[in-house]
């Protein structure tokens, strides 16, 4: 008899195992890192990349996952504040890759962070793709890792010849941060297109700072100084509306120009009526949007309180391309290795993408052939298309 209760006892065992194991068991996961700038010097780029991830996934979500090769899996989003700091934008990319072992990462935003960053994504063979970053660098000879915007050698001829055009100014002043990959190379690429319009020597006063400095009085200066007709000054947010008011202080009453940088919706709050009127290079303009493009303003709007900056609307469609290259990857295999290798070749063969900040085609390296837009602030402060400039 006791033999027999134990038989039983373990036979039942067996059976509530069998049951637990099977309501245990789970959706299968894609784990997708985020590589934002979420603290130090430019934090809302981080918030813009993170809320439109959020939204993403909401989508998602309501969907009841994503869908790929016949299987729903859930998506899990890795998020890693890399402190605007290069190092720290390397040390996420490290852990999203081989500790949460993330199936593709999105981010950094900022050059200074996509350019270390990708190194790393590249080297340990996991696709990576930077909504914002248009240094050169990034991508170069790196075929895990592409970008959802212009490069900074097409920016910088967009610029030169929109000034030219519009205002046929034959006299530049530039003001850079020396010590920044993307300022650095986008004045570099600004000034050979300039001249190779209006001739050596044009560029008349080419004046740089460092990272972190917050007196720019002495080379607003040499550049007023100097003749230039407007300055050229590719910087972030945070650091734009300091230069316009040291300018306005000493005198300067000349057009100041911008990249696509400037695109953050915390410039008009930081610079006010001072940044009015002013233009800027860009990858899509919030108002009079259409279409996908004012369906998204109007929901991040609805949801977070204030109209998405280009940050937002690139990272967007980056997480659309990455679904997009998930799902003609599938279907997936399990073997991580294997899935990444299928998700990068998946995503270099996306043609004719139509996103919300305009039509995309992957070159082999990882860069989308599109156009830039320039933007002029309007005197309520929002960011007003002006005009299309194409490759």
């Amino acid at each position: 008899m006791f033999r027999k209760l134990i038989v039983l006892l373990s036979l039942l065992a067996l059976v509530s195992a069998g049951c637990g194991q099977a309501a245990t068991t789970q959706q299968p996961t894609i784990k997708i890192g985020i590589n934002a700038e979420l603290t130090g010097d430019i934090p809302k780029v981080g918030e813009a990349t993170k809320y439109a991830a959020l939204m993403w996934l909401e989508d998602i979500n309501a969907a009841g996952g994503l869908e790929v090769g016949g299987k729903k899996y859930k998506v899990e989003l890795v998020i890693e504040d890399n402190e605007s700091k290069a190092e720290s934008a390397v040390a996420a990319n490290t852990k999203l890759i081989t500790q949460d072992e993330v199936l593709i990462i999105v981010g950094p935003q900022a050059s200074k962070q996509a350019v270390p960053a990708g190194e790393v994504a590249n080297n340990l063979q996991c696709p990576m793709i930077s909504p914002w970053s248009t240094n050169p660098r990034t991508t170069l000879n790196r075929p895990w890792v592409f970008r959802a915007c212009f490069l900074d050698p097409f920016q910088g001829p967009v610029i030169a010849n929109f000034v030219t055009q519009e205002f046929g100014f034959k006299k530049a002043g530039v003001l850079y941060d020396v010590a920044s990959d993307y300022p650095k190379g986008l004045a570099e690429y600004f000034k050979k297109a300039w001249e190779d319009l209006h001739g050596p020597g044009s560029v008349v006063a080419y004046e740089s700072f460092t990272t972190k400095d917050r007196d720019f009085s002495a080379q607003l200066a040499k550049i007023i100084a100097s003749g230039a007709e407007f300055i050229f000054t590719p910087q972030y947010y945070d650091e734009v509306p300091l230069i316009l008011k040291q300018a306005r202080e000493l005198g300067w009453t000349k057009p100041i120009v911008g990249s696509d940088s400037w695109g953050s919706a915390e410039l008009v709050n930081l610079a006010g009526e001072l940044c009015y009127g002013l233009f800027f290079s860009t990858h899509y303009a919030a108002a009079g949007a259409k279409g996908a493009t004012k369906a998204f303003i109007d929901r991040y709007n609805a949801k977070y309180g204030y109209v998405p900056d280009d940050v937002a609307a690139l990272t967007w469609d980056s997480l659309l391309l990455v679904q997009k290259a998930i799902q003609d990857a599938g279907p997936l295999t399990g073997n991580l290795k294997e899935d990444r290798k299928r998700v990068r070749d998946a995503l270099a063969s996306i043609k004719d993408f139509e996103g919300i900040t305009g039509k995309m085609t992957f070159t082999e390296d990882g860069d989308p052939i599109k156009a830039a837009v320039i933007v002029r602030i309007n005197d309520r402060g929002e960011f007003e298309f002006y005009k299309h400039v194409s490759p």
